[in-house]
């Protein structure tokens, strides 16, 4: 029989990623697994039982091919022919924190549950932020990476 946590067992934890020189869309699958907590044996698919997650340096981050200046980003006002675009270098100029955070909002799941773990996610531009005294834990990106390619 599988075993789902009640709301008084779940708890949290802090983790800080340095966003310097990442790709976009690894670092987004990365932070949606520990903001929905699948990282844990504990995962219940209803629950908000994920992570917090601080990012820094984010006005460094990466994509991968000619997908800066190519790829598009669609929104609608609401109004008929209200359908505008923009690109992520645009986009990325505006608001450098935007391009991770829709990255992740479209690997959370849909609804009430998404929006709540999207609030786990916390973005800041250089290295600083004000969540030092949560004490994250540290995931260096270049670790993880080597153990993928590790795999031959």
């Amino acid at each position: 029989m599988t075993k789902f946590l009640k709301k008084d067992e779940l708890s949290s934890s802090w983790f800080e990623i340095d966003a310097k020189n990442a790709v976009v869309g690894r670092l987004a699958t990365i932070i949606s697994k520990i903001i929905r907590g699948k990282n844990k044996t504990t995962y219940t698919p209803h629950m908000d039982d994920g992570d917090f997650v601080v990012v820094k340096n984010i006005e460094q981050i990466k994509f991968t091919g000619k997908k800066f200046q190519n790829k598009k980003y669609y929104r609608h006002t609401g109004y008929p022919g209200g359908i505008k675009e923009t690109t992520p270098e645009k986009l990325h100029e505006k608001k450098p924190s935007e391009v991770l955070k829709l990255a992740v909002k479209r690997m959370l799941p849909g609804g009430v549950l998404g929006k709540k773990q999207l609030t786990k996610l916390k973005i800041y531009t250089g290295n600083d932020h004000p969540h030092s005294s949560q004490n994250p834990k540290i995931i260096d990106l270049n670790k993880l990476n080597n153990k993928n390619i590790s795999r031959n």
